[in-house]
């Protein structure tokens, strides 16, 4: 009897501990594991994503820089798909069997239960092809998606570009993005993402086991419509852009202008650069892959990224900051002899050339070192140099600094550099302890040294000078959407902290530059622009060419920086550059200039280098090789031939020496009593 009732109770268990499996079963997979919920709702419901279209993009005058055009992804649930005829489904897409067994796994490791993009961006001729045949193909649909497209093929790196969402940007997403989404990567699509992208929508859409589509699920009523992105203003002029891309074609540097009264950028050339339409459709990853092998870098933001000492271009600010500080007045005179002496140095005027009596004006309008060489060590020494050489120093450096040098203007773009303006304590460490003054660092006094500059910081300057003593955060968003959004940030004012009675000397000395002093041959025909031209030198290459200006001189509409790598004095290169582009904004054209200088000159110069370790390089080092071993036995030769000559001299005046002597011993001796 007892063993009767024990086999119940061990049967009762046995029996309870199958139901709780079985209900912890039932329970992982209706709650824990949505694998079954996804097969068995695509099977009868599918969530279409709408894509909707990302916002335009104009210039400032509503000309179209970038649109969008319709392509279509293939996109497939690997675990709906059924044997089906790989060969004819290859044909369609224009793949290979390879390429498809690659494309499966790759959607199998992500999810065999979600859809994800097996093809991306077929044309639309592919897409009509594909949509006609796709009740043979289980477990694969189409999914239409804008890209971009870029009518002129210029400011690419204004613009920036999109690509496919990484795993890190899904994961910062916080699941908004899926594999095979597009985001804005670099330039204005990456800072304005969020406004660009629009907001997504669903389609709920009933298909039967055939994958034959059925029409809407519940009349569409559980659907959402997708948003466009908005469309963005930009303050780029188009027409100067364009110009300033030819102007520069071949060269390596930059061009960024201002309008003074906003802050707005009007151009923002990079180069060298590349066309945006490279990095859309199915062969972006080829061309992305050419271009980041390109040595010069064409995807480096140089208005931004790049450093330079801005050379001479920095002495008019230097001369504004000593005034406010009353270590000159505009009638200070220095006595240029060529050169400066500072300390046991003597620091040659450029070239060596000998400016005489100057003042404020007139050593801006010719660049004088000295002058401004002397200036610096009075800034510097003000306190007596020492122990108080740190403490000025740096008090220098902070008047420098409110004029943007030295850290970020934090333009609407990622990836700005700051330059570098360098603080007393990193002359400490070079120099230690008082091991340093102001003749040490006095390449600082004419721009060069360890004073670093972006074109955008360089451009902020004269934009700055312009109105007299402020600026506008600089920026390249006029406007979002409809309601003509801008940052707060960007209508501001930044005061210098110098009064606006001290920049008309300084002016005075900039229209110089360009009436008769060293950018004379940049003068415009009816416009008043001030200038200073830089020529910076570079270790082991030659000069950067360096232009700062604005104009006109009342009531100023444009300030603009150019910089042209390893070319040349700033006169030559980087002063006409600007000149082209200051007029064609101002008066819409380019008039002939009296000094003959025309635009296509400088459009057709190449002024690249050479590419590290190729042909044309090898070919250059062997015609220097070979011309300095013809040089060398030309020397020798000619060295050979005057030591021959000089040993026949030698000989034939030994020779002549002995015949004289043969002839005054063949004379009769004189007698003494004769």
């Amino acid at each position: 009897m007892n063993s009767y009732f024990g086999r119940r109770y061990v049967i009762a268990g046995i029996f309870m501990v199958f139901v709780l499996v079985l209900l912890a079963r039932l329970f992982y997979i209706q709650v824990v594991d949505d694998r079954y919920f996804l097969y068995a709702q695509n099977n009868v419901v599918r969530r279409l994503i709408q894509y909707p279209a990302r916002g335009p993009i104009l210039d400032r005058n509503g000309k179209v820089m970038v649109e969008n055009e319709r392509v279509y992804d293939i996109t497939v649930v690997p675990k709906q798909v059924k044997p089906f005829d790989t060969i004819e489904f290859c044909k369609l897409l224009d793949i290979d069997k390879d390429g498809f067994d690659k494309r499966m796994i790759k959607a199998r490791k992500y999810s065999p239960y979600r859809s994800s993009v097996f093809e991306k961006q077929i044309s639309a001729q592919q897409y009509a092809s594909f949509q006609e045949r796709l009740s043979e193909f289980p477990g694969f649909d189409a999914v239409q998606r804008p890209v971009r497209t870029y009518p002129d093929s210029s400011a690419a790196q204004f613009l920036g570009y999109i690509g496919e969402a990484t795993d890190a940007i899904i994961k910062r997403s916080n699941g908004y993005y899926n594999p095979g989404d597009y985001v804005g990567i670099t330039g204005v699509e990456k800072s304005y993402e969020d406004v660009l992208r629009g907001q997504r929508g669903v389609r709920n859409m009933l298909y039967d086991s055939h994958n034959v589509p059925k029409g809407v699920y519940a009349g569409g009523a559980y659907d959402t419509a997708a948003v466009a992105g908005d469309r963005l203003v930009s303050s780029l002029d188009t027409k100067i852009q364009k110009l300033g891309e030819k102007l520069m074609h071949n060269k390596i540097g930059s061009i960024v202008a201002i309008e003074p009264s906003t802050g707005e950028i009007l151009c923002f050339v990079s180069t060298p650069t590349y066309d945006p339409n490279l990095l859309v459709g199915k062969d972006r990853g080829h061309n992305a892959g050419i271009l980041y092998k390109d040595p010069f870098k064409p995807f480096f933001v140089r208005p931004i990224q790049a450093y330079y000492p801005p050379g001479s271009s920095f002495k008019p600010l230097s001369a504004l900051v000593a005034m406010q500080e009353g270590v000159i007045t505009p009638q200070t005179v220095y006595h240029c002899p060529g050169y400066y002496t500072t300390g046991n140095r003597r620091v040659r005027c450029f070239q060596g050339e000998v400016h005489g009596d100057v003042n404020l004006a007139s050593a801006v309008a010719h660049s004088c070192n000295g002058y401004f060489d002397m200036v610096f060590e009075r800034l510097v020494n003000r306190m007596g140099g020492g122990r108080k050489t740190d403490t000025a120093f740096n008090y220098w450096r902070n008047n420098v600094a409110k004029f943007g040098l030295g850290g970020k203007l934090h333009i609407d773009l990622p990836a700005e550099n700051r330059g570098n303006l360098p603080k007393a304590s990193l002359y400490d460490k070079m120099y230690g302890k008082k091991g340093w003054r102001s003749s040490t660092v006095i390449s600082l006094a004419i721009g060069q040294g360890e004073l670093l500059a972006t074109p955008l910081q360089l451009a902020n300057i004269e934009a700055t000078i312009a109105n007299r003593g402020y600026y506008y955060k600089p920026h390249l968003i006029k406007s979002i959407g409809d309601k003509q959004v801008i940052r707060k940030e960007y209508t501001e004012r930044n005061y210098v902290g110098v009064d606006s009675q001290y920049f008309n000397p300084v002016i005075n000395g900039m229209q110089n530059v360009v009436d008769y002093g060293t950018a004379h041959g940049s003068k415009i025909p009816g416009i008043i622009m001030c200038g200073k031209t830089g020529t910076v030198e570079v270790k082991n290459k030659k000069d950067n060419s360096v232009f700062v200006a604005f104009a006109p001189r009342d009531n100023p509409k444009i300030a603009i920086a150019v910089v042209v790598e390893n070319s040349g004095q700033g006169a030559t290169w980087a002063a006409p550059i600007a000149s082209f582009i200051v007029e064609q904004y101002l008066k819409g054209s380019i008039s002939k200039r009296p000094s003959n200088i025309y635009p296509e000159y400088y459009m057709n110069a190449n002024l690249m280098p050479e590419v590290p370790g190729s042909a044309e390089e090898k070919a250059r080092k062997r015609a220097d090789s070979l011309r300095r071993v013809k040089l060398d036995s030309i020397k020798k030769a000619a060295a050979d031939t005057a030591k021959k000559e000089i040993e026949l001299k030698a000989a034939k005046n030994k020779q002549q020496k002995k015949i004289a002597e043969r002839v005054i011993a063949m004379l009769p001796k004189r007698r003494d009593d004769e």
